[in-house]
């Protein structure tokens, strides 16, 4: 990769990370450079979902229940981004690395989304609240907007990293091959018990999914666009 150096983490030692947090090109893309193209069509034409749940009103996209919307393709390596805004008590998600797009939560990671200034979201673990790696990473230095207000995502999956940035700050990283078990976090912190596999264990190749109106509260996605990773 251009002006970046590589280095090697050694945690179990096993893992070789080339530094990708420092390539700014990945972390705040140009979504206008060659290579990006919208994740769905209009009319969500070529999205996978229980028909008459979500919708495409004007380029914004919603669900009426807790059903996730799909990619058709399947992916590895990728940047995906994307602005949603929540509403009041929002609890949802996106969705990387699923295998399965029926039984997902226990074959994907879910990059958490929800309206952390909500009574039922405020006072949960961290590992619950917007930017986490769900159930298993916390994020920091979050920057935020309150529910009726935009917010922008960027997630970069380069083989087992994830990076997100919100609103332009790097919030969260995590090292999937770290997450060797089913119960317990590398900080000692409990694993959820639904979240059955190891997060080291779960193949890359997976579909993106956008988890629907959960808890009660809708989310509202719009500007889907990826780029594939060679």
């Amino acid at each position: 990769m251009k002006n970046c150096k590589f280095f090697m983490l050694v945690i179990s030692g096993i893992v070789a990370l080339p530094c990708f947090a420092q390539d700014t090109a990945y972390l705040h893309p140009n979504i206008k450079e060659k290579g990006w193209e919208n994740l769905f069509t209009k009319g969500l034409t070529n999205g996978i979902f229980h028909e008459g749940v979500w919708k495409d009103s004007g380029g914004i996209f919603t669900a009426s229940k807790d059903e996730a919307l799909w990619s058709k393709n399947r992916y590895d390596d990728f940047v995906l981004d994307l602005d949603f805004k929540n509403a009041e008590g929002t609890n949802s998600g996106i969705i990387v690395h699923a295998s399965d797009n029926v039984n997902w939560i226990p074959h994907s990671v879910e990059i958490q989304i929800a309206d952390d200034y909500s009574k039922q979201w405020s006072n949960v673990s961290p590992t619950w609240q917007c930017g986490a790696i769900f159930g298993h990473k916390a994020a920091s230095n979050k920057s935020l907007k309150p529910y009726g207000e935009w917010n922008h995502y960027t997630i970069t999956c380069r083989g087992k990293m994830i990076w997100i940035v919100l609103n332009g700050t790097l919030i969260n990283e995590c090292n999937m091959d770290l997450y060797t078990s089913a119960k317990n976090n590398p900080d000692g912190s409990e694993v959820p018990t639904w979240l059955s596999t190891p997060m080291a264990t779960l193949p890359l190749h997976g579909q993106i999914g956008f988890q629907g109106k959960h808890a009660g509260a809708p989310i509202y996605f719009k500007n889907i666009k990826i780029k594939k990773l060679s």
